[in-house]
């Protein structure tokens, strides 16, 4: 882990910044038809999985192992849009899925990006046929903003919690 990265904790999940050691477990699995099926639908080469998900685009980009049970089960990232917004992506390893790991990660994103980081919105953009997914952002407070033929823009806002 490089010095001063962020761990965040969920009640089920520790989501873990990645490194340049993670590369080879990351590269299997975006090698994997399933595990990029709704991550843009193909492999991607180590060549790509070295330069966006193990830490290189940081700060910009926030990339981290989700651990369940004290072993590695997906790949999340949030992202900036502007100083106070931006968005987050998110796959598990097909076996994980359905355990409720997913929203478990994503509510540990959210506190960090709200109350950590100040952010007032988050946005994701699932694949519309991507049901599991769809429901389990929506388990973690993501609500449908707009959507076209084949992906939905879902967003979180802090603001309303803010307010009460």
């Amino acid at each position: 882990m490089m010095p001063g990265a962020t761990v965040l904790d969920g009640e089920r999940t520790r989501l873990v910044p990645t490194t340049e050691n993670d590369l080879d477990l990351l590269a299997g699995w975006f090698a994997s038809p399933a595990f990029v099926e709704h991550w843009g639908g193909a492999p991607i080469t180590r060549e790509e999985v070295a330069e966006k998900y193990v830490g290189r685009r940081r700060p910009r980009v926030e990339s981290f192992l989700v651990h369940a049970q004290a072993s590695p089960v997906g790949y999340a990232q949030y992202w900036y849009a502007g100083p106070a917004d931006g968005g987050i992506d998110m796959v598990l390893h097909p076996v994980a899925r359905g355990r409720g790991w997913g929203p478990d990660a994503t509510r540990a994103l959210l506190s960090h990006l709200g109350e950590t980081l100040g952010w007032r919105r988050v946005t994701v953009d699932p694949v519309r046929d991507n049901v599991r997914a769809v429901r389990a952002w929506a388990k973690a407070g993501f609500r449908e903003v707009s959507g076209g033929a084949d992906s939905l823009l879902m967003e979180h806002s802090f603001s309303a919690e803010r307010q009460g």
